[in-house]
C-alpha cells in the first residue's frame, strides 16, 4: 500500500468550497431535482458575493487563471495515471481533508467536514435518494490533491472551464486570462480551439482541480449513477454550451440539480460529526468498498 504523504504548503487552512458558482437554475420536477426545500428562505444574495470579496480570493482567481493551460492539463493527467497518492476509506479521507481552509470561498469558514456533512444532510432533510445524499457527502474529496502535492491552491480549488479553446466570458473574473499564454495563442484562443463543434466534454479538457481528479478516483470504483458522477465533476463547472452534446446538457442539469445543496447549507448550524457518522459510515458502504485508491 503507498503511503500517504502530506505535502505541508504554506498556509494549511482553507476556507470552504469555491464550488457552485454557476447560475442556479429552476430545478425539474424529478425525484433528485425537483426545488430544494431547504433554501427556499435563505437570502442567496450574501453568497457568492465576489466583486465585494477579500483580496485572497480576487488573487486566487487570477493565479488560477493565468495557470491552467494546456501544457500544464496535460502534464495533471499524466501525473495522475502514473501514481497512486493513498489507498484508503471515504471516512478516512474526510478526516485527512479536514486540516484545510479554502481560499477561494469567500461564504465560510466551517471545516470542510462540517460543510460535507451539512451538504449531506441538507439533501437527506429534502428526502433525496442515498446515492445523492453520498455524493454531497463526498463531492469535495478532491482537495486531497492539496495534501498529495499540488503546486499550489490554483491547481485544486476553484471554478472550472474548458482550456484548449477560447476562454469564456462568462467566467469569474474574465479579464485576469489575458495573463495565460493560451490566451494569445494562434489555436487555443479560437472559439472551437483544438475541438470540434458539440464534440462532448467527455473530449475535451476540463482544467485539473479537485473536481476532475475526484471524478476520475471514483468513477471506476463506486456504483455512483451518472448523475452522482456528473454532479462531481461539473457542480464548480462553466457551461461551453458550443462544446456540448446532449449527454452533456443531461449532465449538467444534474450538477445545477446538486449546486443549491453545495451552496447554500453553508450558514446552517454545525453538525454533530460523531452522532452522524454511524449513518453516513452504512451510506458509504452501499456505494463503496472500504478502500479506495487515491
Amino acid at each position: 500500500m503507498p503511503a500517504i504523504v502530506i505535502n505541508t504548503h504554506a498556509g494549511h487552512e482553507l476556507d470552504t468550497v469555491s464550488d457552485a458558482v454557476d447560475d442556479v437554475n429552476v430545478l425539474k420536477a424529478k425525484i433528485w431535482d425537483s426545488q430544494s426545500e431547504f433554501d427556499s428562505t435563505k437570502d442567496k444574495t450574501t453568497f457568492r458575493q465576489y466583486e465585494t470579496a477579500c483580496d485572497r480570493v480576487k488573487n486566487f482567481y487570477k493565479e488560477q487563471h493565468e495557470k491552467q493551460t494546456v501544457a500544464f492539463n496535460i502534464k495533471a493527467r499524466t501525473e495522475f495515471k502514473s501514481r497512486k497518492r493513498a489507498r484508503m476509506g471515504i471516512w478516512q479521507a474526510m478526516e485527512m481533508l479536514n486540516t484545510l481552509v479554502d481560499e477561494s470561498d469567500p461564504d465560510t469558514e466551517l471545516s470542510q467536514i462540517e460543510h460535507l456533512l451539512q451538504t449531506a444532510e441538507a439533501i437527506r432533510r429534502d428526502g433525496k435518494p442515498e446515492w445523492m445524499q453520498v455524493t454531497g457527502l463526498i463531492h469535495d474529496l478532491g482537495k486531497l490533491l492539496y495534501l498529495f502535492g499540488s503546486e499550489g491552491q490554483w491547481d485544486v480549488v476553484g471554478d472550472t472551464f474548458v482550456v484548449g479553446c477560447a476562454f469564456s466570458d462568462k467566467n469569474i473574473y474574465p479579464g485576469t486570462f489575458a495573463g495565460n499564454p493560451d490566451f494569445h495563442d494562434a489555436v487555443y484562443s479560437t472559439q472551437y480551439g483544438i475541438y470540434e463543434p458539440n464534440c462532448g466534454l467527455d473530449n475535451v479538457m476540463v482544467s485539473w482541480g479537485h473536481d476532475e481528479y475526484l471524478y476520475n478516483v471514483v468513477k471506476d470504483q463506486s456504483s455512483l449513477p451518472a448523475e452522482g458522477l456528473a454532479m462531481i465533476r461539473y457542480h464548480s463547472f462553466y457551461p461551453y454550451t458550443h462544446l456540448m452534446n446532449e449527454k452533456d446538457h443531461v449532465a449538467l442539469e444534474a450538477a445545477r440539480a446538486f449546486n443549491p445543496y453545495d451552496l447554500y447549507s453553508k450558514n446552517d448550524e454545525p453538525c454533530n460529526i460523531e452522532k452522524l457518522r454511524p449513518y453516513y459510515e452504512g451510506l458509504i458502504a452501499k456505494f463503496f468498498p472500504s478502500e479506495i485508491d487515491w
